[in-house]
């Protein structure tokens, strides 16, 4: 036999051609830390990366000459992680990226004027999304540079108070591609305004007009509009029936088209402007997979829901939440017209057993139904409405404090398919209803037993959920380490786990919990009092922990802390409040491993200057909350917050407001920090413990 000849390669990766590896890069996580990982393996894997990546969400606006250097084809660009975007800023956007960039997202940032806009514009010239949201100084001369982006199609402008019709309309005559427009809570555009935007702009699909000083008389040239899919009337009081009336006789032949799958209306005058559009609009039989919003409607009555809902049979998800009409037998009866609705929201209302069980005969196609916060409901009225849901997958009954064991006895027996179940404070369920949920719900993913008298043997049913993957057992003070292991030995698929309060959980608990469940993502082990430092080193074996909560832990030590940061890479929220162990070793620890913290809370612990200084050495840092720490000075302090470059919140305790310099507080405003100055006196002098210590002090 011939010997096949091997060929021996030097470089295996050279075999490779850049679409495969372009697809392996699809394929990678979105974490920062893994593609950066995979583009220092070597120099064409850097060169590769670098001509794949279309998507940047950069920190500091002073890193995009080099960001965008590299990354040429860059085509959205998020900078609403930067505080602070200027002109310069801005002009380096533009001529690095030229005509590739298409989107820009700008809602969150600050700094930058009419200058740097119209730069960007000119030189980008296809972009076609750009998002200037809160930005509250923004005037009509900045829209009209704007509008000098004629390839321009979605435009947001949210929050934007200081525009006038003057703006908007240099706007709408310069960028006539537009399709999506929001200008909610733009209160100084009025009529004339939307009006132009209407006549010049034919191809907008989607119009927020939310909260406008609007009337009757800019709706003639919107409902013109043919294409239009999305309107966003919600607070719009200025659009009343009078005005809705004169509108009749020209709307008559019109030949609108609306697919709505989302339309938000006002409180007044709800009832004849809904059946105003049902009569005069042919979108009736075009409507599918529409959503309603009629939340805290007041004026809403049975009668107007019927006129609203009567050329709505495709109406799949009604929102009713806070509305201050009683859910009774005749509301319910409205929803006769909508037999196929699948979801519908009841939050906060007043309902009737008689409502509920219309809703459940009228509507047995729902899926979703959440009755939070509505503490009418009892079991007679809950029991005869999922009776009738058997496909039921999601339901909030929290708060609803008359249920009792009744109630969760139907909905396990009637709801096999449940995957969400939101049940917190219903105090009055018994421990054994809690068995039945296990058993019979087996395909839950997300149960909020939050504030409720489960047992370990509730928890030893519970596991039998395989695919749970969010659990909320907060203020549970019944259940201990051996309920906690059952979940642990089952549920290797949960993700989050609330045990804030949970009095009765100690390490060993929690070290099952970190065998069992290494997908965990987010922990909540406040005021655990009984945690120590071996939970934290357990926990380190979840690397895909992002959020850990540990306030009123006073076990809790640097040493445990430093385990999560060296193995925990993608650590981005800490909460160590009230944990008076953690000292300056564990925030470098944090400094050094945790490279994607954006917040951390050391309140009330032994952290100095020196800890809170090593901060600085995380780029993403976002949020910082130091009320109360004995060991820092104010020069610490102001070290620490010009260090922090990124910073965009810091929350102080208001002595320390006199101590710093005032320039300081406006440079760090400037770069787009806001404070948030916390005075703990008056909270503590509202806690019982705190009369006592003073009682104890006069009378020992």
């Amino acid at each position: 036999m011939k010997k096949v000849k091997q060929i021996r390669v030097s470089k295996p990766f050279d075999l490779l051609s850049e679409e495969l590896v372009f697809i392996i890069l699809d394929l990678i996580s979105p974490n920062p830390s893994d593609l950066k990982s995979f583009s220092l393996t070597c120099k064409w894997f850097y060169q590769l990366e670098s001509k794949h990546r279309r998507s940047l969400k950069p920190l500091r606006s002073d890193y995009l000459p080099r960001i965008l250097t590299r990354f040429r084809n860059t085509t959205d660009l998020d900078l609403t992680f930067c505080p602070r975007v200027t002109d310069y800023a801005l002009s380096v956007v533009g001529c690095l990226c030229g005509p590739t960039l298409h989107s820009l997202d700008l809602s969150r940032s600050g700094s930058f004027s009419a200058a740097g806009l119209l730069r960007l514009a000119v030189k980008c010239v296809n972009l076609v999304e750009i998002d200037l949201s809160n930005a509250t100084e923004m005037r009509d001369a900045d829209a009209a540079v704007v509008a000098e982006a004629r390839s321009l199609e979605r435009l947001k402008l949210g929050r934007c108070k200081m525009l006038t019709d003057m703006g908007i309309g240099c706007i709408a005559v310069g960028c006539k591609k537009l399709n999506m427009v929001s200008l909610k809570w733009c209160v100084g555009v009025g009529d004339l305004g939307v009006g132009l935007l209407a006549v010049k702009c034919k191809d907008i699909r989607s119009l927020d007009l939310s909260y406008l000083p609007i009337t009757g008389k800019c709706l003639h040239d919107i409902l013109k509009l043919q294409h239009l899919e999305e309107l966003f009337l919600e607070g719009c009081f200025g659009v009343d029936d009078d005005s809705l009336k004169s509108l009749r006789h020209d709307c008559k032949s019109l030949k609108l088209f609306f697919r709505t799958e989302n339309l938000v209306f006002s409180e007044y005058g709800l009832k004849k402007m809904l059946h105003f559009f049902l009569k005069h609009l042919t979108f009736r039989e075009r409507m599918y997979k529409q959503k309603l919003d009629a939340s805290s409607c007041q004026n809403l009555t049975h009668k107007g829901l019927t006129s609203l809902l009567s050329g709505a049979a495709c109406l799949q998800r009604l929102d009713l939440a806070h509305c201050s009409s009683v859910i009774s037998l005749d509301f319910a009866s409205s929803l006769k017209k909508v037999s196929a609705l699948q979801s519908i929201g009841l939050d906060g209302c007043s309902v009737t057993p008689d409502g509920l069980k219309a809703i459940g005969t009228l509507c047995n196609s729902l899926k979703e139904v959440s009755l939070s916060k509505c503490v009418s409901v009892t079991d007679e009225g809950l029991s005869s409405l999922v009776m009738k849901l058997k496909d039921l997958r999601k339901l909030d009954i929290t708060c609803c404090r008359k249920l009792s064991g009744v109630s969760i006895t139907q909905i396990a027996n009637s709801c096999p398919l449940l995957v969400s179940l939101k049940m917190e404070s219903c105090s009055l369920v018994s421990r054994e209803a809690f068995w039945l949920i296990g058993q019979k719900c087996r395909l839950l993913e997300e149960l909020d037993l939050t504030d409720n008298e489960i047992d370990d043997e509730g928890l030893k049913s519970i596991s039998s959920c395989l695919s749970l993957s969010s659990l909320k057992l907060g203020i549970c003070l019944n259940i201990t380490d051996k309920g906690l292991s059952y979940i642990g030995m089952s549920c290797s698929n949960l993700r989050e786990l609330d045990l804030y309060r949970s009095v009765g959980i100690t390490d060993v608990g929690i070290s099952t919990i970190a065998q069992g469940c290494i997908h965990l993502e987010t922990i909540n082990i406040s005021y655990c009092q009984d945690i120590t430092d071996k939970s934290l080193v357990s926990l380190s074996k979840c690397s895909l922990l992002q959020t850990f909560e540990s306030r009123g832990c006073p076990n809790i030590t640097s040493q445990g802390l430093a385990a999560i940061a060296v193995r925990c890479k993608r650590l981005a929220k800490v909460d160590l409040k009230k944990c008076p162990s953690i000292n300056d070793s564990g925030l470098l620890a944090l400094a050094h491993f945790s490279q994607n913290l954006k917040q951390i809370n050391v309140s009330d612990t032994a952290v100095t200057e020196v800890g809170l200084l090593s901060l600085a050495n995380i780029g993403c840092l976002q949020n910082i909350a130091v009320v109360i720490s004995s060991g820092l000075s104010p020069s610490g302090v102001v070290a620490a917050l010009l260090g922090c470059g990124g910073l965009r919140k810091a929350k102080l305790h208001a002595s320390l407001r006199s101590l710093l310099p005032l320039s300081l507080i406006h440079h760090l405003e400037a770069r787009g920090c806001a404070f948030l100055w916390k005075d703990n006196t008056l909270q503590a002098e509202l806690d019982p413990k705190y009369w006592k210590q003073q009682l104890e002090e006069i009378v020992p």
